[in-house]
């Protein structure tokens, strides 16, 4: 198809924003062709046309980290005593959740998420998956949800020793079965990849991860909790003597294709040990804000050659609001404006992102409009009334984008949604369904929070 009357907003090495006049030809998930609109329209004069409508037309938003399976958390209360500690918070709400779910759960929760990415303008998402009564066969059933959105994913399962061997050994499993199915390539995984999920350092055994070591595939990344809050190092200190990120290290955790989520607590040789190893960090502020773990040293990251990109860690995929929260945190933190400014930002959830993606997709160019990019695009209804440049883009989104201006939603060339209105996933349905699967899931949860 050809996309016409977009003000092209490019993302890549040469961030441009350009007036209305460009166009481009998609082909096979691709832009195949970017050139004046006349010139494409007279070239291909029975192609499709798909108009923005003078809207912006730039690259689609992407999370680094997320989970699916947290969707029926929201507005569930915590049964007794508000939880006072992170830990708290892991044993009375999400320990408890995760038992909860049945495999209708996994299904719509992994749904509803899917309908609020498409929404709000994120096209790729890397989700981290927990079902501990529900494993076996999980991530099919969230693969085939991803397939019928028609976004691009990677999925893993999380593998833990908090629930005993037995489910731990069916979470490698699953992991390991979810990996040989994408390795295969059929073309109905096209946008699908996986990483080998693990919880964290402080409810995994030494034999654990050694065994997942061994067994994980070359080229496939763990995905893992790091230091998320200080219960995770005080573990690793007294039972190695390490400090998480040396313990996981000692293991071959920390590869290339690996993703450490939160970091909040590291240390300046942990921190040079990501960066020696290339290891990805991801970075989600508002999930950081609410369990109230403290403010990751990201800048400290970046300096020191840290791989970081943005997640959401399950709330709302709403990247801009993301940004936003990581802008706000860190001033206030440190009390120092200068702290986390646009181009910092736009580094972590645009170029880093980008970058991550294209790893895991096997060198496909995504996060910027340019010839051979995957055509995973959003429009924008956006209406400055002070000037939109290059140099200011940044300092637009945070002070002016909203999710709710999102108007179109593609990816790899195919529309999700387009004048707001959803084209792959019925949301009425969706929500309905949803909402009687929560109800159980809710009651399962109280009867689990009461033993």
């Amino acid at each position: 198809m050809l996309i016409i009357n977009g003000k092209v907003i490019t993302w890549g090495s040469e961030n441009k924003v350009t007036p209305e006049g460009l166009g481009m030809l998609i082909r096979e998930g691709v832009i195949q062709k970017i050139a004046p609109q006349k010139e494409l329209l007279k070239d291909y004069p029975e192609e499709e046309q798909l108009d923005a409508e003078g809207q912006y037309v730039m690259p689609g938003n992407i999370c680094a980290h997320t989970h699916f399976y947290g969707a029926f958390s929201r507005g569930l209360g915590i049964p007794g005593e508000p939880a006072s500690t992170f830990t708290e918070i892991l044993e009375k709400l999400w320990w408890n959740l995760d038992k909860a779910l049945d495999e209708d759960g996994v299904r719509y929760s992994a749904l509803v998420c899917l309908v609020d990415a498409i929404k709000h303008g994120t096209t790729t998402l890397i989700d981290h998956h927990a079902s501990p009564n529900a494993i076996e066969g999980s991530l099919n059933i969230i693969a085939e949800a991803v397939n019928q959105a028609g976004l691009r994913a990677s999925l893993c399962y999380e593998v833990t020793d908090r629930d005993g061997a037995e489910k731990s050994e069916q979470g490698l499993q699953e992991n390991l079965r979810f990996i040989e199915r994408i390795q295969k390539r059929d073309p109905q995984d096209e946008n699908i990849r996986a990483h080998f999920g693990l919880h964290a350092g402080l409810t995994l055994s030494d034999k654990t991860l050694a065994r997942v070591n061994e067994l994980c595939p070359a080229g496939i990344g763990f995905h893992i909790h790091v230091a998320e809050g200080m219960a995770d190092q005080i573990f690793s200190l007294e039972t190695s003597g390490k400090r998480v990120v040396h313990r996981l290290d000692q293991f071959g955790i920390l590869r290339r294709e690996s993703i450490l989520v939160h970091g909040v607590h590291l240390d300046e040789d942990e921190i040079a040990r990501l960066a020696e190893t290339q290891s990805w960090l991801t970075h989600q502020p508002r999930s950081n804000m609410n369990n109230a773990v403290g403010v990751a040293p990201i800048e400290d990251m970046l300096n020191a050659g840290v791989r970081v990109g943005l997640g959401n860690d399950g709330f709302s995929h709403t990247m801009w609001q993301e940004w936003k929260q990581a802008y706000l945190l860190h001033k206030l933190s440190y009390r120092d404006p200068r702290r986390m400014d646009g181009y910092t930002i736009t580094q972590i959830a645009v170029e880093n992102n980008a970058a991550l993606v294209t790893e895991v997709f096997d060198g496909l160019q995504v996060g910027q409009i340019s010839e051979g990019a995957a055509a995973d695009l959003i429009f924008v209804d956006y209406h400055p009334f002070t000037p939109l440049t290059a140099g200011n883009l940044p300092w637009h989104i945070l002070f002016g984008f909203q999710e709710s201006m999102v108007t179109a939603t593609i990816v790899a060339g195919k529309p999700l949604m387009y004048r707001r209105q959803l084209l792959t996933l019925d949301e009425s349905a969706i929500a309905a369904r949803a909402f009687e699967i929560s109800l159980n899931t809710w009651k399962r949860f109280e009867e689990i929070a009461a033993q």
